[in-house]
């Protein structure tokens, strides 16, 4: 039988939903180990509106649901749905809604909340005894919600600072490479916020960490 992957995107776009890259090779690593997944989505407003072109905040509302609906095909599920009873593993890609709309990270720093529905997602994970993956600038949400937690975001020295501050172990690495912490299951792998990473290093931080979570 197939194992099956949770996904959890933030909306469609790097500014202020996920990193469209980091989504598309998450699920093409998880469909070239062989197996499956469905994606999801808390269905909330956005933080905010970025015009990816000139950077600049845009006066319109966007649903994170609704946006994440372009990068799944239509094919993604409210996140309050999830169950962890039918998956084997529950993963994040990066891209800043991570921190802007499944967290707080991008306005508050060390002091960010969760969002009640992804926190509710990682607590019933764990509880599970199933592995969770985050990748690029997502595992900051670990790092809030677990305390001790071994994470990477690369060799970001705000962010590793942030993540100190909020009681985790912060493990700086310098390609794509993927941080096991045994104690709580966990797989993180930096992406995008490596230096000058390409969607080739992309690929292979979401190949990696697809294949250390199915060697255990």
């Amino acid at each position: 039988m197939k194992k099956t992957f949770a996904v959890v995107l933030s909306g469609c776009g790097v500014f202020d939903g996920s990193e469209i890259g980091e989504a598309m090779m998450t699920l093409l690593a998880i469909e070239e180990a062989g197996c499956a997944y469905q994606m999801f989505a808390p269905d909330k407003k956005q933080m905010h509106v970025v015009n990816h072109l000139t950077g600049q905040p845009m006066a319109e509302d966007r649903n994170v649901l609704t946006e994440s609906a372009r990068i799944a095909r239509g094919n993604v599920k409210d996140l309050k749905t999830y169950d962890p009873a039918a998956f084997d593993g529950l993963l994040f890609p990066g891209g800043f809604g991570a921190g802007k709309n499944l967290s707080t990270f991008a306005v508050d720093g060390a002091s960010m909340t969760v969002d009640a529905d992804v926190e509710a997602a990682i607590r019933k994970t764990m509880a599970a005894g199933k592995p969770i993956g985050a990748m690029c600038i997502a595992p900051v949400i670990l790092g809030r919600l677990i305390p001790g937690v071994k994470v990477t975001v690369g060799h970001d020295k705000g962010t590793d600072e942030a993540l100190k501050a909020m009681g985790a172990c912060p493990v700086d690495v310098f390609g794509p490479e993927v941080v096991y912490d045994e104690a709580h299951n966990v797989y993180t792998t930096p992406c995008y916020m490596l230096t000058d990473a390409t969607l080739g290093v992309v690929a292979a931080c979401c190949r990696n960490l697809m294949a250390e979570i199915l060697a255990r």
